[in-house]
C-alpha cells in the first residue's frame, strides 16, 4: 500500500493534500522554502533514523517515511551531508517553533555594550580626577566599558610616563567595578586604556 505523504506533488503523479501541520500553503499561495528538507523532499535512497526512544538506525528512505507516517509524524532531514544524512522523526512544526523560540530568547538576552568616554590631560588636577573616576564608576555599574584615555597636546607628549601612571591609578580606584581590559597604549596623541564591567554578583 503507498505511503500517504504530507505535501503536494506536481505531474502525473497527482495532487495530496498538505499536512495541515506544515504550513506550506496559505490561501493557495506557496510559502518561502522550507528551512530543512522534509518527508517527500528528502533525496537519499537511505537515511540514518533518529528519534526519541529509539536507536539511530539506518533505513531505506521509504521504510523511514513509513515509520514517520505511522507515528504521525514528519521526517526531517537534519544533516544532509552526512553519509547516509541523518533524518530526525518529528513534528516539524513544533521544531520550528521552539527553534525561533529559542532564538527570541538568545536575542532577547544579548545587550548591546556601550563605551563611555574619559578624557583627560596629563595634568588633570586631583579635583577633576576625582570628578571623572565618579563618572566612570556610575558608567560601569549601568554596565557600559569605560574608554579612559590621556590627550596630550604639543610637547605634553613628554610627559607621557605620567599619563600612564594617571590611567593605572584610575584602573586601581575602580577595580571593585571594573576589570582592565586594554592596559595603557599609546596611540598618536592619546594614551587609551578600556575597563570592562565586572559580573553583579
Amino acid at each position: 500500500m503507498p505511503i500517504t505523504t504530507n505535501f503536494t506533488q506536481s505531474g502525473n503523479q497527482g495532487q495530496r493534500k498538505p499536512d495541515p501541520r506544515i504550513p506550506r500553503f496559505v490561501k493557495g499561495k506557496v510559502q518561502r522554502q522550507e528551512e530543512h528538507n522534509i518527508n517527500e523532499n528528502i533525496r537519499a535512497p537511505r537515511v540514518r533514523v533518529i528519534a526519541e526512544g529509539m536507536e539511530p538506525v539506518i533505513y531505506p528512505l521509504q521504510q523511514a517515511l513509513n515509520l514517520a507516517e505511522e507515528a504521525g509524524l514528519d521526517l526531517v532531514e537534519i544533516a544532509p551531508n552526512a553519509d547516509p544524512p541523518v533524518c530526525k522523526i518529528i513534528d516539524y512544526k513544533k521544531f520550528l517553533y521552539e527553534q525561533r523560540k529559542k532564538q527570541k530568547e538568545i536575542k532577547a538576552k544579548a545587550t548591546k555594550v556601550t563605551v563611555k568616554e574619559i578624557r583627560f590631560g596629563p595634568n588633570t588636577d586631583e579635583h577633576d580626577f576625582t570628578f571623572k573616576k565618579n563618572h566612570a564608576q556610575k558608567f560601569l555599574e549601568e554596565g557600559s566599558k569605560v574608554k579612559a584615555f590621556v590627550l596630550f597636546k604639543g610637547r605634553t607628549i613628554l610627559f607621557k610616563d605620567k599619563g600612564e601612571l594617571m590611567l593605572l591609578r584610575f584602573a586601581q580606584d575602580l577595580a571593585e567595578y571594573g576589570k582592565v581590559e586594554q592596559l595603557p597604549i599609546l596611540e598618536g596623541k592619546k594614551m587609551m586604556m578600556t575597563l570592562a564591567p565586572k559580573p553583579k554578583k
